[in-house]
């Protein structure tokens, strides 16, 4: 049985490395864009957006282990299935349960180790790269709006840029809401931001432009104003100036968050949010696992080990599986389900699937 074991590890190894590395990689090309940006576009330090890749690496491998896990056993079963080597085991008397114990053991470390990623890892990562962004936002003010949308961080300012680029903002659109008036608008070809942190504020730099000025005699009215270079001092919101930012759900580990549903419900506040986070941690760690199972016996009766009908088979499952994953959750935070239940219903139908054709496998 222990060379079985090896044999059947071993024709694990590639197809998990493969997996893992392609699944990687594609993730992690989309995020290496952005964090591109920030240092070429947006005068972000390296060391920051460094720090921003770090934290980002578990949260990639959440996602791609499970990812790889399916795949590499979706790929090796039907490698042995097709060259029917699983047909020679079962005539030497091995069943199929003996032949997944294996995998379905690497399936639950796997599950184990999702468990403290989102428990422990997870949450200080996300919580970091918070922190992170905030220093960013308060460094350089340009690295930490979006461009093409209405921004509300400063107070009494609503603001739309059209683009950033080197930390200079173009097209500029500023407005200032009146509570007894027509709303102000200032428009610039291009500005930029000068920060101030000691004092929790930032100058923006407006140049070539227009702006409504309150009219002396009757200060409801504006009158235009051509300017070369225009200069307004914006506050920091409070969440800029705060040096430590609260902590929420993604921040938490499950301790934290048990602590953070006694203080709530002691005050009458619903804390269903809380749980379906709690869950949501537990139950997802467990994807590796119902991977396995439900990749197990598909592999052995589709008989196919080419690996774009591994891969092609794996996205069609995890797709499905996350679909029916963001559908619990859902469910859960709107309280039609309970957390309990809810946020396990996608393990349970893919478990129960597995085990299902498990059996069919073996019977037929």
């Amino acid at each position: 049985m222990k060379i079985l074991r090896n044999y059947v590890l071993k024709e694990m190894i590639a197809p998990f490395i493969l997996s893992i590395s392609v699944f990687t990689f594609v993730l992690l090309m989309g995020n290496i864009i952005k964090l591109a940006d920030l240092i070429i576009n947006k005068g972000v330090d390296i060391v920051s957006v460094g720090k921003m890749f770090l934290a980002l690496i578990p949260y990639l491998l959440n996602y791609t282990i499970p990812m790889a896990i399916l795949t590499a056993t979706l790929l090796a079963f039907g490698r042995l299935s097709s060259d029917n080597e699983i047909v020679a085991m079962k005539a030497s008397g091995v069943s199929l349960y003996r032949i997944a114990v294996p995998i379905i053991i690497v399936g639950l470390i796997f599950s184990l180790f999702g468990i403290y990623l989102n428990d422990r890892v997870l949450p200080r990562a996300h919580y970091e790269s918070r922190k992170i962004l905030k220093s960013i936002g308060i460094k350089r003010p340009a690295a930490y709006l979006e461009a093409g949308t209405f921004i509300k961080t400063f107070q009494n300012y609503i603001i739309f840029i059209y683009g950033i680029k080197n930390n200079i903002l173009q097209n500029i659109r500023i407005y200032q809401p009146q509570a007894d008036g027509p709303t102000r608008t200032i428009v610039a070809n291009r500005g930029e931001f000068i920060s101030i942190p000691e004092k929790n504020i930032v100058r923006l730099k407006l140049v070539d432009g227009t702006s409504d000025e309150p009219n002396p005699k009757n200060p409801k009215q504006f009158y235009k104003l051509n300017f070369k270079t225009y200069y307004i001092t914006l506050d920091l919101s409070e969440e800029l100036k705060a040096q430590e930012i609260g902590k929420k759900p993604k921040d938490m580990n499950i301790a934290e968050i048990r602590d953070e549903i006694v203080k709530l419900e002691e005050e009458g506040i619903p804390v269903t949010p809380l749980y379906t986070e709690i869950y949501k941690k537990i139950s997802f760690s467990f994807s590796s696992l119902v991977f396995v199972l439900l990749g197990l016996p598909l592999a052995i009766m589709v008989r196919r080990g080419e690996k774009s009908v591994g891969f092609g088979l794996s996205l069609a499952i995890i797709i499905l599986y996350y679909i029916l994953f963001a559908l619990a959750e859902a469910l859960s935070l709107k309280g039609i389900v309970n957390p309990a239940i809810g946020m396990w219903l996608p393990n349970i139908i893919f478990i129960s699937a597995g085990i299902f054709l498990i059996r069919f496998s073996i019977e037929r």
